[in-house]
Formats: structure tokens, C-alpha cells, sequence
């Protein structure tokens, strides 16, 4: 982690998983299963949860919309993607509603803790394997 992603990092009210992050925890997840099932799994996981909402589900674009309405506010879009057969990546983007510059890391840790929970309800097969998948 460089001196402009430690930054980035503290002067941040929202965070987002990629392919290539920085931070490992903060990397695509992969799972072996179809991303109907994903979608629906996420509209459980969410449903049971308090204080969070999901405001829209788009199956054909393959995003999730949910609204955390306790503790911190924030805005979260879940991102599944197909990309082959029995395998799915997920990816989070957290924008967190303050009224100063920072969250103080709460996005980044609140996807930790998704990625932990999904990880334990599908089959979890790794982090960042993008460049794996389309070569094989």
C-alpha cells in the first residue's frame, strides 16, 4: 500500500472492492454457484439483517441496491457478475452518509464483514481471479 492509498484510504467516506485492490480483504470474491442463486441469497441475507433495507434488485444487470438505515446511514450497490459457468464474482461499493470527510474505515470494515458471511453461505473459491478465468 502506497503513501496516495493510505490517503485515499483515511480522507474516504466510501469504499469499493475490485479485482486488483490494494487491500487483499478488499479484493473480488469468487463463489461456485450461478448469479441467480447469488442474488437470491443476498435478498435473504439482507432481509434478515435489521436496519437494512434493499431498495431494488435488478437481476438482469446483476445488482443489488440495499440502504443501511441503522447505526451508520450508508448506501450500498452489489455487483454480481457471472462470469462462467458455476462461477460468480461479487463485488461491494459502501458510500457512507457523514457530514465529514471520513467514515473512520466503517465501509471498508462493514464489507469485511459481508464477504465473511457470504463466504460462509456459498461455496467460496478465492479472491481476484479474473485474469485466471478468462485464460483458462
Amino acid at each position: 500500500m502506497g503513501f496516495k492509498d493510505t490517503i485515499n484510504k483515511i480522507f474516504s467516506s466510501g469504499t469499493e472492492t475490485k479485482e486488483n485492490h490494494f487491500d487483499e480483504t478488499l479484493k473480488t470474491h469468487y463463489y461456485k454457484t450461478t448469479k441467480d442463486k447469488v442474488i437470491k441469497e443476498l435478498e435473504v441475507m439482507f432481509g434478515a439483517k435489521q436496519g437494512y433495507e434493499v431498495a431494488s434488485i435488478s437481476e438482469e444487470h446483476g445488482e443489488v441496491i440495499v440502504r443501511i438505515k441503522k447505526g451508520k446511514k450508508a448506501f450500498m450497490v452489489v455487483t454480481v457478475i457471472m462470469v462462467r459457468p458455476f462461477r460468480t464474482a461479487i463485488d461491494f461499493s459502501v458510500s457512507t452518509d457523514t457530514i465529514i470527510f471520513t467514515d473512520f474505515g466503517y465501509s471498508g470494515k462493514l464489507i469485511r464483514e459481508l464477504y465473511k458471511e457470504l463466504d460462509s453461505r456459498l461455496p467460496f473459491v478465492g479472491t481476484s481471479l479474473g485474469d485466471k478465468l478468462t485464460k483458462e
